[in-house]
């Protein structure tokens, strides 16, 4: 993100500027902007996916943060089995646009993309899982949008099991989240995406909600540019994105009670191994069913 600038402020009470806008029609057109095509993913991204699916023998693929597709279009052009699902229809109109407008080339036509829930994964999509997917992946930081609604991250924990019943054995999920750690003792976030190439980024203003002493939200207000598109005041257009803020040690155990303390676990930070003391942008988390 070019020049981003992050301000960080504790709010007094959840009531305050929470809602979430991701599936908010307006949201999902600025977003594809803000995100661009395939062509607009780094290459550093793009390598390090690519290159650990193909490393892995992986063929059938599940994207359960599908968005406006942009992952799953690049996948299904390096040769992958696609099965594609969000939990808004405004974004995935997008994808569905995507697979329409390439619907002669035989691997377009065959991708799948499915309206469905983290929580209700599983049911949603039992018909496509079969044997199960080689890979999960939900990665750009979607699965923080998963708020903690009773306190307990029993539905954090819930849609984690449905991932791992979706991968068959062998498989693997790699899920990402923001280093929430560091926003948290610091109030800053790295400017750096290591996502995608956005040009459109005028500023992003981080605010940190705290509940009971505690961090419960983190809340991003994204100002885009977007020339000649549907432009508010001076050309920009706003919108809010809302996070839970996952504490890396909190999430790992997250991941092991799900798949078990023998699954193979690696963490990377922004697309590299992990090294002492390191603080990433991103963290990656590869956790491995047993087979």
């Amino acid at each position: 993100m070019p020049d981003t600038v992050i301000h960080t402020r504790s709010l007094g009470t959840p009531a305050e500027g929470v809602k979430d806008q991701y599936a908010d029609g307006k949201a999902a057109k600025v977003w594809e902007y803000f995100i661009g095509d395939q062509t607009s993913r780094t290459q550093t991204y793009k390598t390090f996916l690519v290159n650990l699916l193909r490393q892995n023998g992986c063929k059938r693929i599940l994207d359960v943060a599908c968005g406006t597709g942009v992952d799953s279009v690049m996948l299904v052009e390096e040769g992958f089995q696609m099965v594609s699902t969000d939990a808004s229809d405004k974004m995935l109109k997008y994808a569905l646009k995507a697979r329409w407008s390439r619907r002669k080339e035989p691997a377009f036509d065959k991708w799948v993309i499915e309206e469905a829930n983290w929580v209700s994964l599983y049911d949603d999509i039992k018909h496509f899982i079969g044997d199960g997917f080689d890979a999960v992946i939900c990665l750009g930081n979607s699965f923080a949008h998963l708020m903690d609604s009773f306190g307990d991250q029993r539905e954090q924990r819930q849609a984690i099991r449905n991932f791992e019943k979706c991968i068959k054995p062998g498989g693997f999920l790699l899920i990402d989240h923001r280093n929430y750690d560091y926003i948290i003792k610091t109030g800053q976030t790295p400017s750096k995406c290591f996502y995608y190439n956005s040009q459109h980024t005028a500023d992003i203003q981080t605010s940190v909600l705290y509940v009971s002493g505690k961090p419960s939200v983190v809340m991003m207000d994204y100002f885009i540019e977007v020339p000649g598109k549907e432009n508010e005041e001076n050309g920009i257009n706003e919108f809010r994105l809302s996070y839970y803020p996952h504490k890396f040690e909190d999430f790992k155990a997250i991941l092991l009670a799900a798949f078990g303390k023998g699954s193979k676990y690696k963490i990377y930070g922004d697309f590299e191994e992990l090294k002492a003391n390191d603080d990433p942008n991103f963290y990656i988390h590869f956790i491995q069913k047993t087979a």
